[in-house]
């Protein structure tokens, strides 16, 4: 079974704590303080592995931890640090904080390593504390503690086109007609348990990767059946091709198949409903001359009007396809090159404590400004993308839990006042 999900636990590693020692040497009575530090706790990576395309090996191990760092030692002896643990994903896998759903990272496109969890800062040992009034001092910095976190890591394919209908419409027969991919194909339901990927090399073109989503099927966006383990596979893609079975092989209806499955789009991400769409009316060189009513006649009246285009082909013999390929390809260049890469909403650095770290508030009368800084600030600052939406309310959040937008009221800020932080300035505004 495709592995495409996976549930698993990581832990940075633990500061060492500082030492506590003294100089003990020949003709030195009373040599001065000489413990050294901890060493840093190893990290955790994530980095993307171009040879994996599933996330099978989750399966097997669940638990990930960096190496904690060690103690000092004696005579200034700095502890060694921990070991950083790698985690190696595939392409395209999206990494969520588990218990929220919210997305942490998304290791597609240029983001090809992260540190997502930083080990502990190593303690000082008492050899920084020795002050003028306080020579011997008895004790040591501990290190920081680890962090860790429960994942969610879900593996999204990259493909720019995405194919979707109802088991048995001739979706395997039109990818390995139209790619270099060979999935099994038989004539019974749910043939294809494996999201199939395959590159189109359409002549004049530049070419695109077509993906095929199984497991649609009435009630797919509640679980029903394969739903969720693959329509989240095409989250990414910037152009859908319903095919339908447009003879009615199985007695189904071509129109109320099309209308069932962008139902299901639609309640399992509002923003799939709205992809560019075409209609691939399948098995042509089935359908019955002389039939009372024409079925191509029935879809272009009932999509095309919409803007929704409506080809009939014949994944079997060819017929047809070309023009489809040719539209598509027309279709994701009028939707551009930028890949789909889902926001960071979860920031583990701010997340995980840090909230009694200090800050200040402060009004600074010769600039005419309000300034806030502080520990928690700057790193605020430096992990969230305030040009996004997402991390644009995620910093106006951050600012009305941790007090701040209450100390500036209490200061006596308007709106339109400027809000200075660390070289950042905004305008203030209820």
């Amino acid at each position: 079974m495709f592995a495409d999900r996976a549930r698993i636990y990581v832990k940075s590693g633990k500061g060492g704590d500082g030492h506590v020692s003294f100089r003990r040497e020949k003709y030195v009575p009373n040599g001065g303080p000489d413990g050294g530090d901890g060493g840093r706790g190893g990290d955790v990576i994530f980095e993307v592995d171009e040879g994996l395309n599933t996330l099978i090996d989750f399966r097997h191990i669940r638990k990930y931890k960096a190496g904690d760092g060690e103690p000092g030692g004696k005579k200034n002896c700095r502890g060694k640090d921990g070991g950083d643990i790698v985690i190696k994903i595939p392409q395209g896998t999206v990494i969520k904080e588990a218990a929220s759903g919210q997305v942490i990272t998304d290791m597609s496109g240029d983001n090809r390593r992260i540190v997502l969890l930083k080990g502990g800062r190593g303690g000082n040992g008492n050899q920084h504390y020795a002050t003028s009034t306080m020579q011997a001092p008895k004790y040591a910095q501990p290190g920081q503690p680890a962090q860790e976190l429960e994942l969610l890591l879900e593996l999204k394919m990259i493909a720019d086109v995405g194919l979707v209908g109802f088991p048995n419409v001739g979706k395997s027969t039109f990818l390995s007609r139209v790619t270099n991919a060979r999935p099994k194909i038989a004539n019974y339901h749910f043939t294809t348990l494996n999201p199939n990927l395959g590159v189109v090399d359409l002549e004049g073109t530049g070419g695109f990767v077509i993906a095929d989503i199984p497991g649609l099927i009435e009630g797919a966006s509640e679980g029903v059946g394969l739903g969720h383990e693959f329509l989240r596979h095409i989250e990414r893609t910037k152009v859908i091709i319903h095919i339908v079975d447009a003879a009615g092989t199985e007695g189904r209806d071509p129109v109320a198949d099309i209308y069932a499955i962008n139902r299901e789009l639609e309640a399992y991400n509002p923003l799939l409903a709205k992809r560019p769409q075409v209609i691939a009316a399948n098995k042509i060189d089935a359908i019955c001359e002389g039939a009372d009513t024409d079925p191509i006649a029935l879809l272009k009246a009932e999509f095309e009007p919409a803007g929704i285009q409506v080809f009939p082909i014949s994944a079997v013999s060819g017929e047809g396809v070309k023009p489809l390929l040719y539209k598509v390809n027309e279709m994701l260049l009028q939707c551009g090159d930028e890949p789909t890469i889902f926001e960071q909403e979860y920031f583990p650095e701010l997340a995980g404590g840090g909230s009694d770290e200090p800050y200040t508030v402060l009004y600074d009368e010769a600039e005419d400004e309000y300034v806030v800084e502080g520990p928690r600030i700057e790193k605020m600052l430096g992990y969230t993308n305030l040009d996004s939406e997402k991390g644009f309310a995620f910093f106006q959040n951050f600012l009305k839990e941790t007090g701040i937008l209450e100390e500036l009221e209490n200061l006596g800020i308007s709106e339109g006042d400027t809000v200075r932080m660390y070289g950042l300035s905004f305008d203030y505004y209820k």
